[in-house]
């Protein structure tokens, strides 16, 4: 596989805040964005860190007082699912168009089977071989 750099497909429409920036004021960027993540940088625009969903997570898990919310108030009911038999490619281009970075998979006899993540496809993607060309 012939490489492909870093600069062909990276994002360049970055997400910024500073370290003393709000979390809610991050997460809110976050979602009027719909990104996963926010770079924090500082009075000069050097990296400072990064804010990610994963951060949100441990934040909301190690918060105290602990919220008595169940997920019922803010889960996605209009969920989206593939099949065992999909494609990569169809799923890929699924997560792209509609931003997601999950997708569960579901057998119509068995329910939900697996899930397949954005972290899957390029694990995949970084152990692909492809053939030299025959000369």
């Amino acid at each position: 596989m012939q490489d492909i750099f870093v600069a062909r497909i990276m994002s360049t429409s970055l997400q910024t805040v500073t370290p003393d920036t709000l979390v809610e004021d991050a997460g809110q960027l976050m979602l009027e964005n719909n990104v996963g993540s926010v770079i924090v940088v500082d009075g000069d625009g050097h990296l400072e860190g990064i804010l990610t969903t994963t951060d949100f997570v441990n934040i909301v898990a190690q918060s105290e007082p602990k919220a008595e919310t169940t997920v019922s108030r803010y889960m996605t009911t209009d969920v989206i699912t593939a099949s065992a038999q999909d494609s990569l490619r169809d799923v890929a281009d699924l997560m792209i168009d509609h931003g997601f970075k999950h997708v569960p998979v579901v057998d119509d006899e068995e329910g939900v089977i697996g899930i397949i993540s954005t972290t899957d496809l390029a694990s995949y993607l970084s152990r692909v071989q492809t053939p030299s060309p025959e000369e």
